[in-house]
């Protein structure tokens, strides 16, 4: 016990001291306007796009470390961050922006939900109150507004429960007590560590190109059949058996039938968006529900199947029913989708043309 219990101070304190020297990097602490008042040159500001990959890099690093002493694998950090950022409300927007991560502790749970003080950066009246903070940058505060502090309090929580993927969604349930936002949040840890990397951007049109189809925009048009609603998507009509395509990086969430869309697959993307494709013919055999696709993948074909029993088809001429739903944590939304449609269509067409120019 001893022994295990001075390897796991050496690696804490060999974290602190490189977390501090990285959140010092980044402005996260006071020895940053120290750098900026040196004779050194002002670095050139960067484009959004390279500040972006910038932060990402600082965030990817952050998760490293903290998996380098707890154990915890870095893409389970970046799955609860990306939930967090998915769900935030834009009105937290400026202190997100001052932080690597967007996780927010809410201070019941962080200085414990009896604390008189629930401001509390004191470690060791946090501890007495049950509460979640921790010291993990080295400078004997317990900060929710730390990304250290609150990735390496995360982590001691998720600790008690174990180490392996059923152990860490039993303590992501233990958090949030949200069986949607386990779900969400393993999803997440899957992508990461199937692409091992954050960046999953990158679209695809769910038709091929050149092919015969037509799209105009349906959002909100009505639907009478099963009941009163509007429709929820855009229709793309196409012959009979064109391929159906992967929009996104994802994973497999839904396969099967409903009355209303027939054959449909339903895949989740690292933005808490579900792409929902109806009224298929069929689906890939290589495509299975928790299975990861990317952009442009064949997932199924067109067909007119839906609005009746398994098996139903035939009731409209052939399309691909395409939606998008937008989960922000209590609730899920339909939005829209046909300006992005025609966005990736012409990023894909354009791609294509810089491909034969070359």
């Amino acid at each position: 016990m001893l022994t295990h219990f001075v390897t796991y101070k050496l690696r804490r304190n060999l974290l602190i001291g490189s977390l501090a020297a990285m959140l010092c990097s980044t402005g996260g602490v006071p020895a940053a306007e120290a750098a900026q008042s040196s004779a050194a040159p002002k670095p050139q500001v960067s484009p959004p796009a390279d500040a972006a990959k910038a932060a990402a890099a600082s965030r990817m690093q952050l998760y490293q470390q903290i998996s380098a002493t707890t154990g915890i694998p870095w893409f389970r950090f970046a799955a609860i961050d990306q939930y967090e950022r998915t769900i935030a409300k834009k009105g937290a927007a400026a202190e997100e922006n001052s932080r690597l991560t967007a996780i927010a502790v809410p201070p019941p749970i962080w200085s414990g939900p009896l604390n008189p003080n629930q401001q509390d950066t004191s470690p060791a009246t946090i501890g007495f109150f049950g509460g979640l903070g921790l010291d993990g940058s080295g400078d004997g505060i317990a900060d929710s507004s730390n990304d250290a502090d609150v990735l390496y309090s995360l982590a001691r929580h998720l600790l008690k429960y174990g180490i392996n993927a059923n152990d860490f969604s039993i303590g992501v349930w233990e958090y949030y007590h949200s069986g949607r936002a386990s779900q969400r949040i393993t999803q997440f840890a899957k992508l990461y560590e199937h692409f091992g990397r954050l960046d999953l951007s990158g679209n695809a049109f769910p038709l091929p190109l050149g092919t015969m189809y037509s799209y105009r925009s349906t959002w909100g048009t009505g639907r009478s059949w099963g009941g009163a609603r509007i429709h929820e998507g855009t229709d793309l009509f196409a012959p009979h058996g064109l391929t159906v395509r992967s929009t996104c990086y994802g994973l497999v969430e839904t396969k099967g039938w409903n009355r209303y869309g027939g054959w449909r697959i339903g895949i989740r993307d690292i933005d808490n968006r579900y792409h929902y494709y109806a009224h298929l013919t069929g689906y890939d055999k290589s495509v299975s529900r928790g299975d990861v696709v990317i952009p442009g993948q064949t997932i199924g074909w067109v067909g007119s199947s839906g609005y009746g029993n398994p098996g139903t088809q035939g009731k409209f001429p052939p399309h691909l029913h395409y939606g998008i739903y937008k989960d922000r944590g209590m609730t899920e939304w339909a939005f829209d989708p046909y300006p992005s449609l025609k966005q990736w269509e012409k990023q894909e067409y354009r791609a294509l043309k810089n491909k034969r120019s070359k």
